[in-house]
């Protein structure tokens, strides 16, 4: 029976190395290759033989719209699945719209990973979160307890909650001592992280997620 290949992607490395551990015991998969960083995936992916792309998210170095755009130029017919941490009908949206096959939560059961490997390898599409029902109501983005610091660094955490105490982006650089350009492009930064679209959409999540209370 064949083998898929994959190519794993995630800058954050004891959860990468977990995983890497966990499909290279797996007898139906054969890691290709795993990086840290999406310009190293862009240098090596010419020379491999890939079935499918298991990709972070979020990464330190490159957009997720810059690193699909280049992966498609190079294997525009192999299928993409997303790890992420974010919940909500949001970013279900944005991986739709990046173009990828789906995506698997970080915290959802190997049973669920290995079915999401199966499916979109086989060339079908996979959306799962097990509280998807409850945020398309919410129509929000929500993260698991005690992981929103492996999404927003400390500082875009403190601006998050002076823009949602009603903070220009003058008066944050003032008390934190940056620029004003500087504060703006973290708000960018959280935009995007976040899958939200204005100042409204973070205030929604600032209290979805218990960082400011709603009184």
């Amino acid at each position: 029976m064949k083998k898929t290949n994959i190519v794993l992607l995630d800058d954050h490395e004891i959860f990468l190395k977990g995983l890497e551990n966990l499909l290279s015991n797996q007898g139906g998969l054969n890691l290709v290759g795993v990086f840290t960083e999406g310009h190293e995936l862009l240098k090596a992916i010419h020379d491999l033989t890939i079935d499918l792309f298991l990709l972070d998210l979020q990464l330190a170095d490159m957009t997720a719209e810059h690193l699909i755009t280049s992966i498609k130029d190079i294997k525009p017919c192999t299928p993409i699945l997303y790890l992420t941490m974010l919940r909500g009908v949001r970013i279900k949206r944005r991986i739709e719209k990046l173009g990828a096959n789906g995506y698997i939560l970080k915290d959802a059961s190997v049973k669920k990973l290995l079915e999401a490997i199966e499916v979109v390898s086989g060339g079908k599409d996979f959306y799962y979160d097990e509280e998807s029902e409850e945020e398309e109501k919410l129509n929000t983005v929500t993260f698991p307890v005690n992981k929103i610091q492996e999404i927003l660094s400390k500082r875009e955490l403190e601006i998050l909650k002076l823009v949602c105490a009603e903070y220009s982006s003058a008066e944050i650089g003032e008390k934190l001592f940056l620029s004003t350009g500087t504060v703006d492009t973290h708000r960018r930064n959280i935009l995007v992280k976040l899958g939200v679209n204005n100042t409204v959409g973070l205030v929604k999540f600032a209290i979805q997620n218990s960082l400011i209370n709603d009184e």
